[in-house]
């Protein structure tokens, strides 16, 4: 049983089935039912309480895309706001260009040399490929005339090479371009470039952009998030980071479903089910499941063993925190 509206990891030695039950199973018939996606999941008898959802989330350290076409304002829908924007300004408008002129992926506004990409791909015979400058927009992505276009005195191009901070200053009375400009930030990202390729983002980068793309959008409906191991590769203070914004995620009524070994993370969680004893033929046994503290005093598990003396040092949690979501599941 999965509590919902909570946040509830899983965890447990290498091998004990963690990402058998989550993963393969749970996540890809989700998948399915709520996404219309058709992955197979293995093999299982049935999964009842889908009707408490209304959507499906998996936020993972895989990258937002392979080419340079891809970047934190493609991705969290960032580009159409500002390009409806730039479209609205006089000059746009005396020319009868649309938003579609301050898209880098359609021709009429974009470098058709380097078609958007600000890049050219060299191919090489004995080494990795490499992305060059491209030599007639100077890596700017559009055509000079689609420049003269300005924004508080920025072109489209401009605010692609601005971080996350200068942006949500230069857009702070625009709500539908500052909220996602919000919600980067506040998941530590306040340095990154608008444009800056998805190619050279870190999976913690990446995955955070997807946190925030989350959370810049209005909820819908109640949805369910799955991640596995999210703090791989983090340091520390990211991974403080990330709990905070799996909170919000929790807080707004959404499910958030963590397969996790870092103990900190862990024991900021709601809810803790803990699969083992061992790995291998010598797993998918339920352990315990309960709160964090309770997994603690359970001798047998190895997570509530590496539990114990952690929360020794952090202070109790609410009891309304500690109890939320077990009606449901």
């Amino acid at each position: 049983e999965i509590p919902t509206g909570v946040l509830t990891c899983v965890t447990g030695v290498s091998g004990s089935g963690k990402s058998s039950l989550i993963m393969d199973i749970l996540s890809r018939e989700l998948a399915t039912r709520l996404a219309g996606a058709r992955p197979a999941s293995a093999e299982h008898d049935r999964i009842d309480g889908v009707d408490h959802f209304d959507g499906l989330g998996v936020i993972d350290q895989q990258p937002l895309g392979r080419t340079p076409s891809s970047n934190a304002a493609t991705y969290t829908g960032l580009m159409a706001p500002l390009r409806a924007l730039y479209a609205k300004t006089q000059l746009a408008r005396m020319r009868g260009w649309g938003p579609g002129r301050f898209s880098f992926n359609v021709a009429g506004g974009r470098c058709e040399s380097c078609e958007g990409k600000g890049g050219v791909l060299i191919e090489m015979h004995f080494l990795s490929d490499v992305w060059v400058r491209c030599d007639e927009c100077h890596g700017k992505r559009y055509e000079p005339e689609t420049l003269e276009v300005r924004w508080k005195g920025h072109s489209i191009a401009d605010v692609l090479e601005m971080d996350v901070r200068m942006a949500r200053e230069v857009f702070k009375d625009v709500p539908s371009v500052v909220t996602m400009l919000t919600a980067l930030e506040e998941v530590g990202l306040g340095y990154l470039s608008l444009g800056q390729s998805a190619t050279t983002l870190s999976g913690g980068e990446a995955q955070r952009v997807k946190l925030a793309s989350e959370l810049g959008r209005r909820s819908r409906g109640r949805k369910v998030y799955i991640l596995d191991e999210p703090t791989t590769g983090l340091h520390f203070g990211d991974v403080r980071l990330l709990v905070k914004m799996l909170h919000r995620l929790v807080d707004r009524g959404d499910t958030v479903i963590v397969i996790e070994h870092d103990m900190d993370l862990v024991a900021s969680s709601d809810y803790v089910i803990d699969l083992g004893p061992d790995g291998g033929d010598a797993g998918g046994e339920i352990v315990i499941a309960g709160s964090p503290e309770e997994v603690a005093r359970c001798k047998k598990s190895c997570t509530g063993q590496a539990l114990a003396p952690l929360l020794k040092k952090k202070p109790a949690r609410s009891a309304k925190k500690k109890s939320a979501g077990r009606s449901g599941k």
